[in-house]
């Protein structure tokens, strides 16, 4: 099994419903994934930045109930991140953040199989300038996973922000992208022919999630869908962590992470990207039939 490093925000999502109710969950795109990975049954260590604050002490928990390990030099003597999250009627949600990112302490990223990052972490300064390093410390030398996971208010013009993502994405091995990521960063524009445009960079599969209606991803040979499962949505809180989560494990399952894996995980056949991706929209839908960021575990997948 494989060691896989995410970097990256944690934080506590405040969720307001429209209906009027609501409650805190610990989240946070990045650990989010941590999280998918270890319930998942995956070795998976997190780098964040967490206060000793109640709400840093509340993710801690909610993390390591799990099974994530926390990187040394994650807590610290600072206040905790925060992002509301508002649910609409229909379960979307839209966010509103305060965070402060940066990085304390820098592993040496070779000493796992793979990193992944993505989001506000790869973006907000000072801490941004930290991930990209690694990124390009750990790029063909361990599996790199990344998702753009757009955040508007935070992120500023959305232009600047599409460059500083694409050069991650050239570093990258496998990237996920969502629709309405696409459509803040390359308004007009097909949303498969810019995982083209970005695929033909560097990495070897770029998969576009579009909600409810499933996923494709994109390759050198060809072109990959599936669809979503129907479920009844509760909200869609976490729903792309868990699909990335799943993603990295049905690469670890296949033995796609560590060193000398680049090409593989490029020529994977038709049929196994296929079944990665119905894992992936079968994690994700699971995830949104529940309240919060609540991926499920691998007893649950097996039943």
């Amino acid at each position: 099994m494989a060691d896989v490093l995410v970097v990256g925000e944690a934080l506590v999502d405040i969720v307001q419903r429209a209906d009027g109710s609501g409650a805190d969950h610990p989240g946070g795109s990045p650990a989010n994934v941590a999280l998918g990975l270890a319930r998942l049954g995956r070795d998976a260590s997190l780098l964040t930045r967490i206060g000793t604050d109640a709400h840093g002490r509340a993710i801690r928990e909610h993390l390591e109930a799990s099974g994530v390990h926390l990187v040394d030099g994650t807590v610290v003597d600072a206040p905790t991140s925060t992002a509301t999250a508002l649910v609409d009627a229909q379960g979307v949600a839209t966010y509103h953040f305060e965070i402060d990112w940066r990085l304390d302490t820098v592993p040496d990223v070779t000493r796992y199989d793979a990193l992944h990052t993505g989001s506000i972490a790869a973006i907000l300064q000072p801490g941004g300038d930290a991930v990209l390093r690694l990124v390009e410390q750990a790029s063909g030398r361990v599996v790199v996973t990344y998702d753009p996971n757009a955040r508007p208010t935070l992120m500023g013009d959305p232009v600047a922000t599409r460059a500083r993502m694409e050069r991650i994405v050239a570093l990258a091995d496998v990237v996920k992208v969502s629709d309405e990521d696409l459509a803040w960063l390359a308004p007009g524009e097909d949303p498969v022919d810019v995982a083209a445009a970005w695929q033909a960079t560097g990495p070897g599969i770029v998969v576009v999630t579009r909600g409810g209606e499933g996923a494709v991803a994109v390759q050198a040979s060809g072109r990959v869908e599936v669809l979503a499962p129907r479920i009844d949505v509760v909200d869609t809180v976490g729903a792309g962590d868990s699909f990335m989560s799943a993603l990295i494990d049905h690469l670890d399952g296949a033995g796609l992470l560590g060193t000398g894996t680049r090409a593989a995980i490029a020529a994977m056949p038709a049929d196994q990207v296929a079944a990665m991706l119905g894992h992936a929209v079968r994690v994700a839908a699971i995830t949104c039939s529940r309240a919060g960021a609540n991926p499920p575990t691998r007893a649950e997948l097996d039943v």
